[in-house]
C-alpha cells in the first residue's frame, strides 16, 4: 500500500468536501472517480478523523474495502461530522478543525496461542487491532496506542469500546485483527 504525497493531498481536500457538506447540510458532491489516480479508484477502506483545538471531535471509517478510496473518504469526511459522540459540526466550527485521513491496509487474524503471546505480536503505533466477539467488535487505529501506557491498558479499553469486559481480550473465543495505516494530515 502506498499513496503519492498528489494522491494523499487530494485524499485530505476529499475529506474535507464531505465535512464542508454535511456543515452546510448539502448533499455530497458527485465525484466521477475516473477522473482520479488509479489508486484512488481502487476499493479502499478508511477512517476521517475530525480534531478541533487538539481534541477529538469526530472519527467514522471503514475497516474493509468496498467502494472506490475517493468515495469512502468523502463519504466518510461526511459522516466525520455527524459522529454520535458529539453534536453536529457547524458552519462556524469549520476554519478550527483539522483533518487526518487514515487509509487500512486489509485486517488480518492475528495467531497466538496465549494472552501473553498476543502481548508479545501487537507493536504499539504500528498496529491498528480489531478485536471481535460474535456480533461485538471494536477497532483503534495505530494512532491511539500513544494515549495509553501499556498494552494490557490498550486491550482493555478496546474490549470496553466492544461493550466487552476489560480482560475479555485474554479469552480464546475472541478474535483480534491487525491492520497498518497510511496517515495523512492536514
Amino acid at each position: 500500500m502506498n499513496l503519492s504525497e498528489n494522491e494523499q493531498k487530494l485524499l485530505l481536500q476529499l475529506a474535507r468536501t464531505g465535512l464542508e457538506a454535511a456543515a452546510h447540510r448539502q448533499p455530497l458532491p458527485d465525484l466521477e472517480t475516473s477522473q482520479l489516480p488509479e489508486a484512488l479508484q481502487r476499493p479502499g477502506a478508511s477512517f476521517v478523523t475530525l480534531s478541533k483545538n487538539g481534541n477529538l471531535r469526530g472519527c467514522i471509517g471503514a475497516l474493509f474495502p468496498e467502494v472506490a478510496l475517493a468515495l469512502d473518504v468523502l463519504q466518510h469526511g461526511q459522516d466525520a461530522a455527524f459522529d454520535y459522540r458529539f453534536s453536529p459540526v457547524r458552519v462556524e466550527e469549520l476554519d478550527d478543525i483539522r483533518i487526518e485521513v487514515s487509509v487500512l491496509s486489509e485486517p488480518h487474524l492475528l495467531e497466538y496461542d496465549s494472552p501473553e503471546k498476543l502481548l508479545e505480536e501487537l507493536v504499539p503505533g504500528r498496529d491498528g487491532v480489531l478485536l471481535r466477539h460474535g456480533n461485538r467488535r471494536a477497532t483503534f487505529l495505530p494512532q491511539v496506542w500513544r494515549k495509553f501506557e501499556d498494552k494490557q491498558r490498550f486491550l482493555s479499553m478496546l474490549c470496553r469500546k466492544a461493550l466487552l469486559p476489560p480482560r475479555a481480550w485474554r479469552r480464546k473465543d475472541v478474535d483480534i485483527l491487525v491492520y497498518r495505516v497510511i496517515s495523512m494530515k492536514e
